[in-house]
This record gives C-alpha cells, sequence and structure tokens, in this order.
C-alpha cells in the first residue's frame, strides 16, 4: 500500500499492517511519486496551504487566539504579582473568611471556563464551516491524485 499523505508516518508504518497477501508490510518511505498519475498528494496540500481560503481560516483563528492568550495572560501575570508584592490587599476580607484572593484565584478558573466557551463558540461559528469545505474539498483532490 502506497501513501502520498504528508501525514502519513513513514517511519510508523508497516508496524503490523498487513500486505493484502497475509505477509507483514515492508517498513520505509514510499516510493517515488509517478509523474503520470499527476500531483502528488504533498503538492495538494501545499496549494491549499497556499490557497485565499485557507489563509482566512488561519487568520480567524490568529485572530481570536493572540488576543484572548494574551489578555488571559495578562490576568494571570496580575494575580501572580498582586499576591506578590501586595499580601495586604489580597488578605483583605471580602465576605466571612472569603479573601481578595481567594476571589481572583477562582476567578481564574472562572476566566478559564468562559475563555474555553468563547473560544468554541468563535470556532463553530467563524471556523469550522470553511474548515470542514478545506477538508471536503482536500479530500476530493487527493481522491483524484491517487487514480
Amino acid at each position: 500500500m502506497r501513501l502520498d499523505d504528508p501525514w502519513y508516518d513513514a517511519l510508523a508504518s508497516g508496524w503490523g499492517e498487513l500486505d493484502g497477501a497475509g505477509g507483514f508490510a515492508p517498513a520505509g518511505p514510499p516510493g517515488p511519486v509517478d509523474p503520470r498519475r499527476g500531483h502528488s498528494a504533498a503538492d495538494i496540500y501545499l496549494e491549499v496551504q497556499r490557497s485565499e481560503a485557507f489563509q482566512e481560516v488561519r487568520r480567524r483563528y490568529r485572530r481570536f487566539v493572540v488576543p484572548a492568550s494574551l489578555a488571559f495572560l495578562a490576568w494571570y501575570l496580575v494575580y501572580v504579582v498582586a499576591a506578590i508584592t501586595a499580601p495586604g490587599l489580597m488578605a483583605r476580607p471580602v465576605a466571612g473568611a472569603v479573601n481578595v484572593a481567594m476571589v481572583a484565584g477562582l476567578g481564574q478558573f472562572l476566566t478559564t471556563f468562559l475563555l474555553t466557551g468563547a473560544y468554541a463558540r468563535h470556532a463553530r461559528l467563524c471556523r469550522d464551516r470553511a474548515a470542514l469545505e478545506l477538508r471536503w474539498e482536500t479530500q476530493e483532490m487527493t481522491r483524484g491524485a491517487g487514480r
């Protein structure tokens, strides 16, 4: 069996895979691409990666992830720096035995869950459909390359 998929791990291929005749398939990298077959899967993936649709999906991803990560990191660092430099502020009681440090620490957990939900919503609304369309197009092109 020959795969032109760049994600196919040639080093792990053949481990327990049968060659169709009942014996184990030989391990090793796939052979050279037959020029009569057209584009290899690697060429197709590179073409998709260079496409405007793929770049738009990546831009949408980065537009959410970079600011969200920076904001969360800043919030975490403010919490750590406040705990170190302002122990009096962090020890100030809010309600009973609950102090500012406990509220801020629980806020870290709450922020994590809110950010996870926001990421999932953003992915569902802004990227999933476009990424799925790219995936189907890529699968169709690689299926055609195998003929």
